[in-house]
């Protein structure tokens, strides 16, 4: 199914600096709980994170981010996500990460 330009327009990606990494031993897959800072107008938003095999806690903070910040919250075991971080699943079902290619501002939508 295709969708149209005013389909995608409804998706809001942006993009945020993640500022808190904790584990997740709650979740059924490993797991990292991120906090992530969209800036002012947004602010600060909760997501859980399938990225345990590719990055550590400490690489991670600091990090810049793509996330769809207008989905409907979901709960994942007893932590409230907020927002979809987005990534490129590999063979393995291993995720990289969508980021921008340099330093931009918090919140900055992505289209």
């Amino acid at each position: 199914m295709d969708l149209t330009w005013k389909d995608f327009q409804k998706v809001e990606m942006r993009v945020g600096t993640i500022t808190e990494v904790n584990e997740f031993p709650e979740a059924r897959k490993p797991a990292f709980q991120l906090k992530i800072d969209f800036g002012e107008k947004i602010g600060f938003k909760k997501s859980s994170a399938q990225i345990t095999s590719r990055y550590a806690v400490e690489e991670l903070k600091g990090k810049q981010v793509i996330a769809v910040v207008n989905f409907p919250k979901k709960q994942i075991a007893n932590f409230m996500s907020e927002c979809l971080v987005l990534g490129v699943v590999g063979e393995q079902s291993d995720i990289v990460l969508l980021e921008p290619g340099f330093k931009v501002e918090n919140g900055l939508r992505v289209g």
